[in-house]
């Protein structure tokens, strides 16, 4: 009896050709159709009965018969199709089952596809071949473990599911399926229709790929036992650089070199940057290591090392620049221009480090970022308030996390070019902590010997700074250390007048506001009554911002008012400002209607600008007990006992009772007690205001004084004397006792107020009271009742009057 059980049949199927694969009886496929020929094949297996017969691409008769219709082989496997779906993408899948081996009569092509008349043969083995067919699958699964040590790690799990077949010819397809490499060998399984001599034929094949592989597997240990240290890395760099470019990443190397190439960097910062590119080739693509490197090299390749602009070194364009933003400002101007000056003649000139120094609003930042547009350079703006950490301004180590340059070097790449002009705004608000002093960091920055090789924590790369431009802003010099304040030119900012706010408000502030509303010189005109009106009635400042900011509110309202009334202008003059703006919220200070026994018109010197502030001396019945008040500080109070003292010492001279500091309690007031008042140029005032208390005689309402007072009677100079004289003015005085060595000072003085005034300069205390003091036959009141404090025409602080700190200094800071 036969072991053979065979079965054949003739049928007519649609044929799909399969690339790099090979069907088996019995196995289950997943493939996408080839081709359109394919798709419409497939298209009409699934409205017929499913059935599809799938023959492999012959590579060999492809590539020797040029032009043959049907490249495939004569046997295949005829499968059934399980289930077809769509991709995403809009392609065709199609999971199909295996179900009996097939010999091709003849292909052929229809209008649509390609269809093939079969043979369908199949052999099955009685009782699975008995002791032969165990003899096979045993064989088969001997040759499968050995040839399994060389597979993939997955190769445990087809070894259990091949353990499971007890037909040596299925367990023949499965093998050939999932272990055999070449199509070609699948192809020749395929076509064994016997099981046996299938099982023998998938026997010598895998005993010749056990040979393959144990010879591939002997000749890649010998490679990389003798493979060293930098070949095994090439190979790997290599490795990952494919891989990379498949992935659509990497590339960073490259790109990193170019730009080093094209940059043309100084020496020494090239060749560091190529040492840490190669560094970047080396580290693991995604690590941690190797995005710090990248980081740390784009930070450097965008510094500017050799790219700057040409500096405008004709001072007479910069002259006309400066003039046409700025109002006033002649000391900054002029020590700019000066600098263009000497550029053209010296063009290898180096930066120059300064410092405007001023109250608030007075156009120190400004003026920077016109100085940089008048020199042609870039302008670049550090904010240094409350920077406490010295890292602020050299930056971190680049091995911490979140590392960053500092703002020097930050500010450079911002700039783009290496000779920007490098505004240092607040310079004197730094402060220090535990993680350091960030003003002795700018030592280095600001010292032209130093700078040429600056060094950023982040960087770590010299980098020459003498070509930067430095201006440093500040409101005072108290809190900026002394080095530092060394290695910059101080350039002081006075407090503007009320002719230079005019002036400005008229050729900046007004249009800017026009501009910025819409409007027109034809639609809104302000007056200059009404300016100045606004100036003395509505703001009170150092500077103008809060004159523009009034302006600002006109533009506002008159804008409402061209739509609301219909109208074509709107004029505003001083009668105008209350509807405009309310009621004022300043009243002016002015001297007394009379002359006053113990009220003496001093002055002083507030962040706000020059005031007018009284000193009031009364004398009562006591036992010599001195009271000062008004909020004065430790050098006031000084002061005033250095008056007393020298009031002692003249009292004789001046028909004072030598025994008046026994008798009589002596109090000294400066009104607006809530205002803070400290400094020591009120002492002649102070004595003057004592002497006329002592003596009955009454001090001219029309003069007001400055200067401190020694125990000798000098009057010592004083500052500020600009903005004391503007107040003076202002307030209706016509003379003003100045110490004399404040004579060089008088060219600064505003004109308006130094051809209103007469100046006085004294040596003494005693040239102060000849002209303060009138003769008692010229009293306005000569009988003065001691126990009672004289009276003063003084005008209260508004509430909303600016509380400024009053300061009687040697500086007008």
């Amino acid at each position: 009896m036969s072991s053979y059980i065979e079965k054949a049949e003739e049928v007519t199927l649609p044929v799909i050709p399969l690339r790099a694969t090979v069907a088996f009886p019995s196995l289950t496929l997943n493939f996408e159709p080839g081709d359109d020929d394919a798709v419409q094949a497939a298209k009409a297996a699934g409205e017929g009965n499913s059935f599809i017969f799938l023959p492999a691409y012959n590579e060999t008769a492809l590539e020797q018969t040029e032009g043959e219709p049907f490249p495939y082989y004569r046997v295949g496997t005829v499968a059934r199709i399980k289930q077809m779906i769509r991709t995403p993408e809009g392609d065709m899948r199609i999971i199909a089952e295996g179900l009996v081996r097939a010999i091709v009569v003849r292909y052929r092509k229809n209008s649509t596809y390609t269809e093939a008349d079969l043979i369908c043969k199949h052999i099955q083995l009685r009782d699975n071949g008995g002791v032969r067919g165990e003899a096979c699958i045993h064989e088969m699964l001997v040759a499968l473990e050995k040839n399994a040590s060389y597979l993939p790690a997955n190769s445990e799990d087809m070894l259990n599911a091949a353990r499971l077949f007890d037909d040596p010819g299925r367990l023949a397809d499965f093998i050939a399926s999932n272990v055999l490499v070449r199509n070609r060998d699948k192809q020749a399984v395929l076509e064994c229709f016997d099981p046996f001599f299938r099982a023998e034929t998938l026997l010598e094949i895998l005993a010749t790929e056990s040979v393959v592989l144990r010879e591939e597997t002997k000749i890649r240990r010998r490679v990389n036992a003798r493979m060293n240290r930098n070949q095994r890395e090439y190979y790997l760099r290599e490795q990952i650089k494919v891989i990379q470019e498949e992935l659509g990443e990497g590339g960073e190397v490259e790109e990193f070199a170019a730009r080093i190439a094209e940059a043309k960097l100084p020496a020494e910062v090239e060749a560091k940057l190529l040492k840490e590119n190669e560094r970047l080739a080396k580290t693991p693509f995604g690590s941690a290591e190797s995005t710090v490197i990248a980081n740390y090299l784009d930070v450097c390749l965008s510094i500017p090392w050799s790219k700057t602009t040409k500096d405008r070194i004709q001072f007479t364009a910069v002259q006309k620049v400066l003039d046409a933003d700025h109002f006033g400002l002649e000391k900054v101007k002029e020590r700019i221009v000066e600098y263009i000056a000497a550029k053209q003649m010296s063009p290898e000139l180096r930066g120059q480090i300064l410092c405007l120094v001023g109250p608030p609003g007075v156009g120190k930042t400004s003026v920077a970022s016109s100085i940089a547009r008048a020199m042609n350079r870039k302008y670049v703006r550090i904010s240094l308030g409350g920077v406490r950490d010295e890292a602020d301004i050299r930056g971190h180590r680049k091995t911490y996390i979140g590392a960053m340059p500092g703002r020097i070097m930050t500010a450079l790449s911002q700039a783009g070019v290496r000779n920007p002009l490098i505004l240092l705004d607040e310079i004197d608000k730094m402060s220090r902590d535990g993680h350091g002093d960030p003003t002795s960091a700018m030592l280095e920055v600001l010292d032209g010997e130093q700078n040429k090789s600056f060094r950023d924590h982040f960087v770590e790369l010299p980098y020459d700074l003498s070509d930067c431009m430095f201006i440093a802003t500040a409101n005072s010099l108290e809190n900026i250390p002394r080095p530092l304040l060394d290695r910059m030119e101080i350039i002081e900012l006075s407090i503007y007048t009320k002719r230079e706010k005019l002036e400005i408000a008229k050729a900046h502030l007004i249009p800017k506001q026009f501009k910025r509303h819409g409007l027109t010189k034809k639609q809104l005109k302000i007056t200059d009554g009404a300016i100045l009106e606004i100036i003395d009635a509505y703001t009170r400042e150092a500077g103008v911002r809060n004159l523009e900011r009034t302006i600002a509110t006109l533009c506002r309202k008159a804008a409402k008012r061209l739509l609301a009334d219909n109208c074509k202008q709107v004029k505003i003059d001083v009668k105008d400002l209350s509807e405009y703006l309310g009621n004022k919220k300043l009243l002016p200070e002015l001297i007394d209607a009379e002359d006053e026994v113990g009220a003496v018109n001093g002055l002083a010197y507030t962040e706000l600008g020059g005031t007018l502030l009284k000193v009031e001396v009364a004398v009562l019945d006591g036992t010599g007990k001195i009271e000062t008040t008004g909020s004065l500080g430790d050098v006031m109070k000084e002061s005033a006992q250095i008056a007393v003292s020298y009031v002692r010492s003249i009292a004789a001279e001046y028909g004072i009772p030598t025994d008046f500091y026994k008798t009589k309690d002596i109090h000294i007031h400066f009104p607006e007690g809530a205002v803070p008042k400290d400094g020591p140029s009120a002492g002649v005032t102070m004595v003057t205001a004592l002497v006329s208390a002592l003596t009955g005689r009454a001090v001219r309402r029309e003069i007001a004084m400055t200067g401190e007072v020694s125990l000798r009677g000098n009057v010592l100079a004083i500052g500020g004397l600009k903005e004391k004289t503007m107040a003076a003015y202002s307030a209706g005085a016509k003379t003003v006792l100045i110490p004399h060595d404040n004579q060089r000072d008088i060219e600064d003085i505003d004109p308006m107020a130094r051809e209103n005034l007469q100046f006085i300069p004294c040596r003494k205390v005693s040239e102060v009271l000849s002209h303060a003091l009138l003769p008692k036959k010229q009293e306005a009141k000569a009988a003065v009742k001691e126990s009672v404090a004289p009276t003063t025409t003084y005008i209260p602080l508004t509430p909303n009057q600016p509380q400024g700190s009053v300061r009687f200094s040697e500086t007008s800071n």
